[in-house]
């Protein structure tokens, strides 16, 4: 079993609760309904959870409604935590660089500072 996190910045800011703030009712039920998926199944299907190849561990979670494609980005902490880094529509096949830059820039800060509390 995972549980999912929302990363925050050292302000207190959470651009994933900020970005699940601006959909509509409907985006926001299937988002909690895969994201719930992805803490409760032992195996996630790839069409709602898959690492993202060429990264530094960069997990997907997938959701799609009807011609809506949402994605957000992460990475595991200890195997039990899904942190998610940041949210965004995807509009192309191939989920854009900056996005991944943004996830990976996210996970070193994370890791830094979860040192740093020790």
């Amino acid at each position: 079993m995972r549980t999912i996190i929302f990363y925050k910045f050292d302000s207190g800011e959470c651009p994933v609760a900020d970005f699940l703030d601006q959909l509509t009712s409907k985006q926001a039920q299937k988002v909690a309904w895969v994201l719930q998926l992805v803490e409760e199944l032992d195996v996630v299907p790839v069409t709602y959870f898959k690492k993202l190849v060429n990264t530094d561990n960069i997990w997907e979670v997938r959701v799609q409604i009807g011609n809506d494609i949402l994605r957000f980005l992460g990475f595991l902490d200890d195997g039990n935590f899904v942190v998610l880094t940041n949210g965004f529509q995807k509009k192309t096949q191939k989920t854009p660089r900056p996005e991944i830059d943004i996830a990976e820039s996210r996970k070193r800060d994370y890791f830094q500072r979860k040192r740093e509390s020790k």
